[in-house]
């Protein structure tokens, strides 16, 4: 019996787009490095450029290796990661190539609190990955919804029993003095910003 952990990793790897859980909303996502695959997964979410797409990661130290972590981005991620925060950071030389939109000097990551994403993370590394949904249109809740709006373009969709409906994460952008919230989602910003205090 195939393992669907696997076949999303594998099917991700190749540079084609997967449907992944995550803890806030369906993701759909592909490898970072490979612009005709990143190229797909705008194309595939009508999303427009100027909004990069953002990378999950499996693990803090996969993180620093994509993205110059300085004290405050450190902190945030020691306390809310895994789980619902996105950091807007610098690129690292290992990040610098890849298409992820059209600013090509930051990178948005976060390391998702989900066992199937992690499982999945952990075998492809870190992978682009935006909301599975139509830009501006709401996310699917579960797995007929989000076949019916991406279809055969997405290769593998792993999805879960229940339907899932959480709120998107809350992006941050952390750069030389500026510590600036972007969205607000899941996390709201005094607690964020009550955190770096601590």
């Amino acid at each position: 019996m195939s393992d669907p952990i696997e076949e999303a990793a594998s099917a991700a790897l190749a540079g084609k787009l997967v449907v992944i859980p995550t803890d806030t909303v369906y993701g759909i996502g592909t490898r970072p490095d490979d612009p005709v695959a990143t190229a797909a997964l705008f194309d595939a979410k009508g999303r427009p450029r100027d909004l990069s797409l953002p990378v999950l990661v499996p693990s803090v130290a996969s993180a620093r290796e994509v993205a110059a972590f300085d004290g405050r981005a450190e902190g945030l991620a020691a306390r809310y990661w895994p789980g619902p925060l996105t950091i807007v950071l610098p690129r690292t030389e290992a990040s610098l190539p890849w298409d992820l939109g059209e600013d090509a000097s930051t990178i948005a990551v976060r390391m998702p609190h989900d066992p199937m994403a992690l499982a999945v993370l952990a075998r492809a590394g870190p992978l682009a990955v935006s909301s599975a949904n139509r830009s501006s249109e709401p996310t699917p809740t579960d797995c007929d919804g989000l076949s019916r709006t991406f279809g055969a373009a997405v290769a593998v969709y792993l999805c879960r029993d229940e339907p899932l409906s959480g709120v998107p994460s809350t992006v941050v952008q952390v750069l030389g003095a500026d510590l600036r919230v972007l969205r607000t989602g899941a996390l709201d910003e005094d607690s964020i910003r009550a955190a770096l205090h601590h």
